[in-house]
């Protein structure tokens, strides 16, 4: 059997899943009338967006050959999709839009791809556009990758010109598997749980052959099943015989504890010795954000939901967290910002839930004196000042590609990240460059990308990589209720930050709290000092109004008498917030 693995690899909207459409109708995988756009994206929130989330294997034949492609996600949210499917292949098509040139997100996903040793195979895409800049794509991937120019194809996934030539290169270009003999060993890149056959894993043979009815071992769990069924991805899960060295297919383990599968894990014949096979790296969650269900009884299915989602995106993470006035609730992992919309989204529309959700956080670690080191994802686990001998942040290394003439607007939306421009590269002939910068990843996922897509226009993209923990000059400002502290509104902010951070928090709770009968400072605490206040009025009730006339010693008592109740309401009397306001702060506390 004659075959090649491979992905399409590209930045996200560039027509990645449109030329998997074209290569699965042009190989007569799904026929013409079953073809649908976007047709290996399963999810209804990804046809929506328009955005591939999940990664999907499709086996092809063309010629004599067989051909397994894995489609992969564009955004760098996704990147832990991507490397999972660059194990399971030996080579991958670098897809580039025409009218966009080779964007940021291509740079890391390519990087990806190299360190994995791929071939690669590269096409411009979107030819049939008027907007099509093709010789200054070309000169830009030719300055990325070792190529010639007429290797570099040119193609329209939509139209399907010169798509045939694409299938005709991926046969001739891309290696064939090596075939190695002895006893069967897999790599687990992904999987699904099915109520009848357990655990299905989707996996990449690498030596020798497995059949229906074997037992079989999953090396890192120590865990034994048994084959139930296996088969191929066609795209739909198709029954076979067995699989074999090289091929990419589906094994349902028959294991109906899903906990006891994970991804990156060796399939083995059972009791063979042979080794676990190289996986991949644990993901590191980089933002974390808050999910709470509004109505507390939506709890349990709350917490089956974020079970059912984990299985399919491993990177993923969450973990139980309570707060008083919401409850029951989790603090969630995510690799960034779209990562956490796309995960409440999916919440939503497939669950039937309403959360309420915090804005995306970053973890920090804290060293203290006795040379304990914690991590902290809440400002609620910060630790007294006093015992902190300093605080450490996560720091991304940035790659923003722009065309030169914004050069200007997008080093004024850098400068507000308070960080360090390491220098540029410029695309060989191109009007375009690469910015390379890095910064604290706070300033990155609180609206840096918005505001480079206005200052270039929508011209200009970036991809980020969080690379070390470093030393921040950050403490926990707290917020006190008629001098009470209210834990639900702490927060871990920047030192030089605080004051103006202080102010907008007071002033904002002064517009939202409803007044009582006393007075109420609201004030923002850092180190034991006050950085900001402000005062909500009391109520004030006319206390004389029901005297006409008469003695005027006798409004002044009830005067006094207000005035000294007043005065022991704020002195003995506490704050109830109302559960809106907790509401309308918690969204939008960074």
């Amino acid at each position: 059997m004659k075959i090649r693995n491979f992905s399409i690899i590209s930045h996200i909207d560039h027509g990645k899943s449109t030329l998997a459409d074209r290569l699965l109708e042009l190989t007569e995988t799904v026929s013409g009338r079953d073809m649908e756009d976007r047709f290996l994206d399963n999810m209804e929130l990804e046809k929506e967006r328009g955005i591939t989330i999940k990664m999907q294997p499709a086996r092809m034949k063309w010629k004599d050959y067989v051909l397994n492609m894995i489609d992969t996600p564009g955004h760098i949210d996704f990147s832990y999709e991507v490397s999972r499917s660059l194990k399971a292949v030996e080579g991958a098509i670098l897809l580039v839009d025409a009218t966009k040139g080779v964007q940021a997100q291509t740079i890391t996903t390519l990087n990806m791809a190299k360190e994995q040793g791929l071939t690669l195979v590269p096409a411009i895409n979107k030819i049939d556009l008027p907007s099509a800049r093709i010789e200054e794509t070309a000169r830009e991937i030719m300055s990325l990758i070792d190529v010639d120019r007429e290797e570099i194809l040119e193609i329209s996934a939509k139209e399907g010109t010169n798509v045939k030539e694409l299938l005709n290169q991926l046969i001739k270009k891309i290696p064939a598997p090596e075939k190695k003999e002895g006893d069967f060993q897999s790599l687990i890149f992904d999987f699904e749980r099915d109520p009848y056959k357990g655990v299905v894993a989707f996996v990449r043979v690498f030596q020798g052959e497995i059949t229906k009815g074997q037992e079989i071992d999953l090396v890192a769990v120590e865990e034994r099943g048994e084959v139930k069924e296996l088969g191929f991805f066609n795209p739909q899960l198709q029954p076979k015989e067995k699989l074999s060295c090289g091929e990419i297919g589906y094994i349902a383990t028959g294991i109906k504890d899903v906990e006891k599968v994970r991804v990156g894990d060796t399939i083995r014949k059972a009791d063979s010795g042979v080794s676990g096979l190289s996986g991949y790296k644990e993901p590191k969650p980089v933002v974390f954000t808050s999910f709470y269900p509004k109505n507390s009884r939506e709890f349990p299915e709350f917490k089956k939901a974020l079970e059912e989602i984990r299985l399919s995106d491993p990177a993923f993470t969450f973990s139980p967290e309570f707060k008083e006035v919401f409850g029951r609730g989790f603090r969630c992992g995510f690799l960034g910002s779209l990562h956490v919309e796309i995960i409440s989204q999916r919440l939503k529309k497939e669950y039937d839930l309403n959360l309420i959700i915090s804005t995306p956080s970053v973890s920090y670690k804290v060293k203290k004196g006795d040379g304990e080191l914690l991590e902290i994802k809440t400002a609620s686990d910060f630790p007294d000042r006093s015992t902190v001998e300093e605080v450490l942040e996560p720091w991304a290394y940035l790659e923003i590609v722009t065309p030169q003439e914004f050069i200007g607007n997008v080093n004024k939306v850098l400068s507000t990240l308070k960080g360090n421009y390491l220098g540029n590269d410029y695309f060989s002939s191109s009007q375009r460059l690469v910015i390379n910068y890095e910064a604290p990843f706070r300033k990155v996922i609180t609206g840096f990308y918005d505001n480079l897509k206005s200052a270039t226009k929508g011209y200009a993209s970036f991809g980020y990589e969080v690379v070390e923990y470093r030393k921040g000059d950050l403490t926990k400002m707290e917020i006190l209720l008629n001098k009470e502290v209210e834990e639900a509104f702490s927060r871990i902010v920047s030192r030089d930050e605080a004051e103006s951070e202080g102010r907008k928090l007071a002033q904002k709770l002064k517009e939202l709290l409803p007044k009582q009968q006393f007075p109420v400072p609201v004030q923002a605490k850092i180190d034991g000092r006050i950085v900001a206040r402000e005062t909500i009025k009391a109520m004030r009730k006319d206390v004389t109004g029901d005297l006409y006339g008469g003695d005027r010693t006798r409004k002044d008592k009830l005067l006094q008498q207000q005035k000294e109740g007043k005065k022991r309401l704020r002195k003995e009397g506490s704050v109830d917030v109302p559960q809106e306001v907790f509401f309308k702060v918690f969204k939008d506390q960074d």
